[in-house]
């Protein structure tokens, strides 16, 4: 497997899955992020210009990616902001991170859809066979 960073979405009846690969499994988490944002808005579109202090706890990883996904969803729809930008960091089941953003602004990210929230359907966190890891749940949208 190519260990590049990137973020996808997977089909999944009426909701969307989001998928994180990258080297390391913060990586993967910060896409997973990213691909989250993509469901709403183009995260090109969102402008890294305030800056969050993030955290969560869970006892293991595939745990800790719902969790982070769910804090991340709480804060777009209670800040109503979006995301574009992350700088995650995992240890001891412990995820701390930053994010970058910016205030929805309707008019020009056009969301499409909300997200309720992050599932446990199809959650997989894992080191892949060639190297890298995959981060991935379905959202409710």
């Amino acid at each position: 497997m190519n260990a590049t960073a990137r973020w996808e979405h997977f089909p999944h009846d009426a909701d969307v899955g989001v998928r994180g690969l990258g080297a390391t499994l913060e990586q993967a988490f910060e896409q997973s992020a990213l691909a989250l944002t993509a469901v709403i808005t183009d995260p090109a579109d969102v402008a890294a210009k305030e800056m969050l202090q993030l955290s969560c706890i869970a006892p293991d990883a595939e745990l800790l990616l719902v969790d982070w996904l769910n804090v991340l969803i709480y804060e777009m729809v209670t800040r109503n902001m979006l995301f574009s930008r992350f700088e995650v960091h995992v240890e001891d089941g412990r995820l701390t991170a930053k994010v970058w953003g910016e205030a929805l602004d309707v008019a020009r990210h056009h969301p499409a859809v909300e997200i309720k929230g992050a599932t446990y359907t199809a959650l997989k966190v894992a080191q892949q066979p060639g190297g890298g890891w995959l981060a991935q749940c379905v959202v409710d949208v």
